[in-house]
């Protein structure tokens, strides 16, 4: 399924430039949704710009990773979703989608699944992987949806695999295959 061309706002991978809005975009988004990343603000907010720009900044040779960002008609950047690549030589073929945030004021405008594409269309044009992967908490039934929507299935359930604020969530670990094109 492919993103409706009409949308507004753009799609693009981000760069060391885009540093300060991505910092500011997951903190916001760890210190909202604390049950939906593994990650806490506080683990983060300590951190200087160097590391997001880093973070951003993976060469194309090498790559580590790559984070794409969704931007709204005014330019502020309103969406992010990364992706992250396995380097040991018998896990190549795959990838993994992290940190996926939508900014309140942008959600349900696309912005969420056209990231989810984006990052696919990029783990696509990779010639070695096969999959991607990503978990979502147990419960989190829109965002769930949404990767089924853009191919992802379940595999399983992880019991106990976040503590939040005392309370231990699973987290459900779901696939998408590359060579497949969503429903």
């Amino acid at each position: 399924m492919s993103a409706p061309e009409n949308l507004p706002g753009t799609i693009r991978r981000l760069a060391p430039a885009d540093a300060a809005g991505y910092r500011t975009l997951m903190l916001d988004a760890y210190a909202t949704h604390p049950s939906a990343f593994t990650t806490t603000v506080d683990e983060r907010a300590g951190l200087p710009l160097r590391w997001w720009e880093e973070r951003l900044g993976a060469d194309d040779a090498g790559e580590a990773g790559v984070v794409y960002g969704a931007f709204n008609d005014t330019g502020a950047l309103v969406g992010v979703a990364g992706l992250s690549f396995e380097t040991r030589q018998r896990a190549r073929h795959k990838a993994t989608l992290f940190g996926m945030a939508v900014a309140a004021s942008a959600r349900r405008a696309g912005f969420g699944h056209r990231l989810v594409l984006a990052v696919l269309a990029h783990a696509r044009a990779i010639e070695r992987l096969r999959l991607v992967q990503l978990t979502v908490t147990e419960g989190n039934h829109t965002a769930q949806a949404l990767y089924e929507r853009c191919g992802f299935r379940v595999f399983g359930v992880e019991p106990l695999a976040i503590a939040v604020e005392g309370d231990m969530l699973a987290k459900v670990h779901m696939w998408c295959d590359l060579g497949a094109r969503p429903r």
